[in-house]
């Protein structure tokens, strides 16, 4: 069985995830990437790191990609 490709995930991407975060937030913004992904939470600025696997059986939504890089030449 072939593996499934990783997430694409960007820094400033907001994910909502299946379960709430004990503030009542469901929505977490991307401020990390690697193999660990770091999360804040939206309501309550919470600082989590999850690995990449787990994140990828929690999240429910993507909910604003990043905006694109632009270079300024």
């Amino acid at each position: 069985m072939p593996s499934k490709p990783p997430l694409e995930l960007a820094l400033g991407d907001r994910v909502r995830l299946r379960k709430p975060h004990p503030c009542g937030g469901y929505e977490w913004t991307v401020i990390r990437l690697g193999a660990d992904i770091g999360l804040k939470c939206d309501s309550c600025g919470r600082y989590v790191m999850i690995a990449r696997r787990e994140l990828e059986k929690r999240i429910k939504a993507r909910l604003s990609p990043a905006p694109p890089a632009t270079a300024d030449s």
